[in-house]
């Protein structure tokens, strides 16, 4: 389900392809080089980059991850010209992740692991190499949130929790709310306090105004102990902080627009919750207001910068461009033709020094990429995992649409096997996003196209509550996620028949989080699929929703113990009995987004009933593996299932 509520949900996750029996190719002729299919090990070389700061004299960071055959996932951090030129490896600690330059760009700070808990650090940087001992900590009881420099680069602001340590905490662990609130420190570490005690639940990073004086932050209310959603928007300085308005929804991103005069940020009238319009609040105070009421598109991110500009990412359908709002109208700027711009772009923090911007850019072709603006569009200039793909035989990505069983219109993201012929039949997979309020993007899938490289058509939908297509597409999923977009997955079935793609006797579906839940559900309404894979997939709603560790009340805001059966609906362990497909259930003994009792539950009802189920648990796995290990095991236990059961 979602990391949070302006962050979409959707983790990578592979194929595992060695010794697989599936969609074995023709061995090539003696002499004859050839091309292969993507696998596992190309997954876990292939090496992506994003854009994360540009200091004030231009330069640009940018971060880079590859995976591994064991433990977690490589970072690796880098400079460059905008020209693309003098790019560099820095060598950094481990424990140290960048957030951005100081305002003189010869050093970096970031979150720096103290005694396991990030903490506010400088390092400075000489010759491609960061000092071992950093030149500034802060020190928190329960270390930062976030930080971020003033525009002046005088000070810092960070968000943390300011209570003391739990001594006991080796002993018990206390549910309570969260707390985080404000801490403003010289960039020099020194006179450290903490402003406007009053606030205790801010989320997302403060944003400073331009002359450096005020912070804007939001404030959600606390989820334990609160049933309604609601979000104050506050402007803090030294002297205390000035309400600016509550809004009675969910809210994400914050800007100073309009000369310093309004506040831009997302949220929403839907009761769905997920911020997708951009609103503006007027500093003096008072009540927000809808500036994109008619946008058919999703605002997905907002974030603004020191030269006056307000960034944000727009999904329109599985393309996400980005969008200057200004003059309180969006205004498209820069559109990746291939596939997608990813998230907001990085820009210099601080009044002085260059508007110079750089993005992350992405297609169904090429990994994640860094680009830079030329003229009226973007130009790449990092090259990550072209090398290895280059020896990767891919076959056709397709955006298809279609009407569903109830007649909406539908988008999803079609994969092909390399070489496919028309008229040909292929084993078919459906892979419904997690989420569910996010999407499926036009850029690089490596689960899809391991599948595809196996021999299948796989085809990804944006069902009823996705994001990308509107105010009302993304709210029916309201007490209607078990049927809706139930329909909407299985009619992309029937479209890849209809359109003589899928074989009807090999057909799959496979999903994690929201999509677990999906796949969970499916099979208790069908048994057209001959294999199914469910991860980390909510099988028991009522108790879900007081288990999860974000309350996800946005599914259905009606209370458990006055209306349990209106929960008990779309509960797939209350209709275990009419499951007839081969389940496997993959769940991480870790997870707190969607406890592992879930599938616990849902398998032993299944094993108890004779069905052919099988449950692979993950120990010390939040709700997706981090370690590579376990990562490439859940691919293999799919790979294996599909191979046992998918068969004609």
């Amino acid at each position: 389900m979602r990391q949070s509520y302006e962050m979409r949900w959707w983790l990578v996750i592979t194929l595992f392809m060695a010794g697989t029996a599936l969609g074995q190719q023709a061995a090539p002729a003696a002499g004859q080089r050839t091309k292969h299919p993507f696998t596992a090990d190309d997954w876990s070389n292939l090496r992506s980059a994003m854009a994360t700061a540009v200091s004030p004299d231009g330069t640009i960071l940018y971060h880079v991850t590859f995976g591994a055959e064991k433990g977690p996932t490589h970072n690796e951090w880098w400079t460059t010209a905008a020209d693309g030129r003098h790019t560099v490896q820095l060598e950094l600690s481990d424990d140290f992740s960048p957030l951005g330059f100081t305002a003189d760009g010869g050093k970096l700070y970031g979150a720096w692991k103290v005694n396991k808990q990030p903490q506010l650090a400088i390092f400075p940087l000489q010759d491609h190499k960061a000092s071992t001992v950093p030149s500034t900590v802060v020190l928190l009881p329960r270390g930062m949130a976030t930080a971020a420099a003033s525009p002046d680069g005088r000070r810092f602001a960070i968000v943390a929790d300011p209570r003391s340590q739990d001594a006991l905490e080796d002993v018990r662990h206390v549910v309570e709310p969260a707390q985080s609130s404000l801490y403003v420190v010289n960039a020099d570490g020194t006179m450290g306090n903490w402003w406007c005690s009053g606030l205790t639940s801010i989320e997302g990073a403060p944003v400073w105004s331009a002359d450096g004086s005020s912070l804007v932050l939001l404030s959600p209310s606390p989820r334990i102990g609160h049933h309604e959603v609601s979000t104050a928007i506050d402007v803090c300085n030294g002297a205390g902080s000035r309400h600016l308005t509550d809004f009675p929804n969910a809210a994400s991103g914050l800007a100073w627009a309009n000369g310093g005069k309004e506040i831009a940020f997302l949220s929403t009238r839907s009761e769905v919750l997920t911020p997708e319009h951009v609103w503006t609040v007027a500093t003096t105070g008072g009540t927000a207001t809808d500036r994109t009421p008619g946008l058919q598109g999703t605002a997905v991110a907002l974030s603004g910068d020191p030269q006056g500009h307000v960034w944000v990412a727009v999904a329109h359908g599985v393309q996400t461009d980005l969008e200057e709002f200004r003059d309180g109208v969006l205004n498209p700027v820069y559109h990746w033709p291939e596939g997608v711009v990813d998230g907001l772009p990085a820009a210099n923090e601080y009044v002085h020094g260059t508007e110079q911007i750089a993005l992350s850019v992405g297609d169904p072709n090429h990994s994640t990429n860094v680009a830079v603006p030329e003229g009226d569009h973007l130009r790449k200039i990092t090259h990550e995992g072209d090398t290895l793909l280059a020896a990767v035989e891919m076959g056709r990505v397709q955006t298809v649409h279609w009407k569903s069983k109830d007649g909406i219109a539908l988008e999803g993201i079609a994969t092909f096997p390399a070489g496919d012929a028309e008229g040909n039949k292929y084993p078919f997979l459906v892979l419904p996003h997690g989420g569910p309020e996010a999407n499926d993007e036009l850029s690089l899938e490596p689960l899809s196209r391991m599948i595809a490289g196996l021999g299948y058509v796989v085809l990804q939908p944006e069902y009823r509550g996705s994001t990308g297509y509107g105010e009302a597409f993304l709210a029916a999923i309201y007490q209607h996620f078990g049927d809706r977009p139930y329909r909407d997955v299985d009619s992309a079935t029937d479209y890849a028949i209809a359109q003589g793609w899928a074989d009807p006797n090999r057909l799959a579906i496979f999903g994690w989080s929201a999509g677990g839940f999906m796949t969970s559900w499916t099979v208790t309404q069908t048994g057209r699929y001959k294999a199914a894979i469910e991860g980390a997939g909510i099988t028991d709603w009522g108790p879900f929703l007081w288990t999860s560790d974000i309350s996800q009340i946005d599914y259905d805001a009606r209370w458990t113990d006055e209306d349990p059966e209106a929960f008990r609906r779309f509960s797939a362990v209350a209709l275990a009995n009419k499951v007839t497909t081969p389940l496997l259930i993959l769940h991480g003994e870790a997870d707190q987004r969607v406890p592992m009792f879930q599938g616990t539950e849902y398998f032993q009802i299944l094993a108890a009933r004779g069905k052919t189920v099988r449950m692979v648990t993950y120990p010390g796995s939040p709700h997706f593996p981090e370690l590579w290990e376990q990562r490439l095991n859940i691919t293999k236990e799919l790979v294996d299932w599909l191979a046992k059961y998918n068969k004609s």
